[in-house]
């Protein structure tokens, strides 16, 4: 495949998953009309979607299609990864004015509407996947995966860590511990949402998760990189925030350069966790390799 096949693989996917989130929405017809057009704000914002997209794609990798239960869980991690995004960016968390370009959802709004909005989307992820999932038993793993990666010992105890070592030495441990939990986790979530929703075996599943591990810090360390490097007009967000803020990242622990090693080395061992999966993981590996070499 292509870099040109690549792309128009990824924006169809999002499509999929934008398409499923708006007929979620359109179904919820009591949701207040404020709260509505702030979730659609920040759901519908020029995002690449990629966590859900794993999901698509792990579920085709499994199963050879695309199944509801995977659109479902495609939109479910949409809707916690953009609580987050939304949370994030409050004056009490990261108090970032931009996010994908445009205002962050409490300058477009207000704070109160903002953490609602965040409230709401990581809520109706769980009503969703209940609601939707036809296999009782199915559903249940996913809601489990999808709740021990986001909750209090997942990413927001990520995010705790990472508040908590703001201006301190820190060690690679630290900061280790702080990477899966704030963001590994969740891409990890994604790869083993679509692999339960295509039916996989426990060992393709394990492979899954431990490949969407590996991507996510790679992920996580691209972006510290990227904080340093590029600009704002590049992040879509503010540039500079972490030496600002006093994070603990890569770069102020070990350098650009060793930043940059690890992130290739976890590339590597992602790349080696799907070994099993041949020529039909091929589009897994482009994703590997574009999460280390992203510029935005």
């Amino acid at each position: 495949m292509q870099q040109a096949d690549f792309d128009t693989e990824l924006s169809q996917k999002a499509a999929m998953t934008e398409k499923t989130l708006r007929q979620i929405l359109a179904d919820q017809t009591e949701i207040p009309p404020r709260l509505k057009e702030a979730m659609e704000y920040m759901l519908f914002s020029p995002g690449k979607k990629i966590r859900s997209a794993m999901v698509l794609w792990c579920c085709e990798l499994v199963s050879g299609q695309v199944s509801e239960a995977a659109l479902l869980a495609a939109a479910a991690i949409e809707m916690v990864h953009t609580y987050s995004l939304i949370h994030d960016d409050l004056p009490a968390m990261d108090n970032d004015d931009f996010r994908r370009g445009r205002p962050s959802c409490h300058k477009q709004f207000d704070e109160a509407t903002a953490i609602l909005t965040g409230d709401a989307l990581l809520t109706l992820a769980f009503e969703i996947l209940t609601d939707g999932v036809e296999n009782p038993k199915m559903g249940a793993r996913m809601i489990r995966l999808l709740a021990q990666s986001a909750g209090p010992a997942g990413m927001i105890a990520g995010q705790m860590a990472d508040f908590m070592a703001e201006h301190t030495q820190g060690t690679m441990d630290l900061l280790r511990h702080i990477h899966i939990n704030k963001t590994a986790r969740m891409f990890a979530a994604a790869t083993g949402l679509g692999a339960i929703a295509g039916g996989a075996k426990e060992k393709e599943l394990e492979e899954l998760l431990q490949y969407g591990l590996k991507i996510g810090l790679c992920f996580q360390i691209a972006d510290d990189i990227l904080d340093e490097t590029a600009i704002s007009e590049q992040l879509g967000k503010t540039a500079g925030k972490d030496k600002q803020q006093g994070k603990l990242t890569y770069p102020s622990l070990v350098g650009l350069k060793e930043a940059q090693k690890v992130a290739a080395e976890l590339t590597r061992e992602a790349v080696d966790a799907i070994d099993r999966f041949g020529g039909e993981a091929d589009i897994l590996r482009q994703v590997a390799q574009k999460l280390l070499n992203r510029n935005k």
